[in-house]
């Protein structure tokens, strides 16, 4: 059976999220990986610190205060532990076949997917308490 319209429109909107969702996953987990070596790198530099601080008699500080903020909050745990308890593309997606809804027709086009809206903008109209008040006529 061929699909119509509207389930046409469905399957390329959510192929798109899908593409997007896996994308923002893979920067994210990438990021986390990035923060994590960092902050690790952070504690190293803060060891050798230390041992000049002490082989010299000097007092000079060992983190930065962003490292050492993310360091004492545990930052670093927590991004190897998500990024360990998780893996990409570990959320199966199967493709329900969407009910014909709208008649088989399309909806309109929407900028969230992606879509170019021809035409002018629709401007929602402006609250009602936002609207200037009418001056009241007082009856004789």
């Amino acid at each position: 059976m061929a699909l119509t319209a509207y389930q046409t429109q469905f399957k390329r909107r959510m192929k798109r999220a899908i593409k997007l969702r896996a994308k923002a996953d893979a920067k994210a987990r990438r990021y986390a990986q990035l923060l994590a070596d960092s902050i690790g790198a952070a504690e190293d530099a803060a060891a050798q610190m230390n041992a000049l601080n002490q082989l010299y008699n000097v007092d000079v500080s060992t983190y930065t205060l962003l490292t050492q903020a993310l360091h004492a909050n545990g930052v670093k745990g927590a991004l190897v532990d998500e990024l360990g308890n998780s893996t990409p593309g570990e959320e199966l997606v199967l493709f329900n076949q969407v009910a014909d809804g709208n008649g088989g027709q399309p909806l309109p086009d929407n900028p969230l997917f992606g879509e170019l809206v021809a035409g002018t903008p629709i401007t929602p109209p402006a609250p009602a308490d936002a609207a200037p008040a009418k001056a009241q006529v007082a009856a004789d």
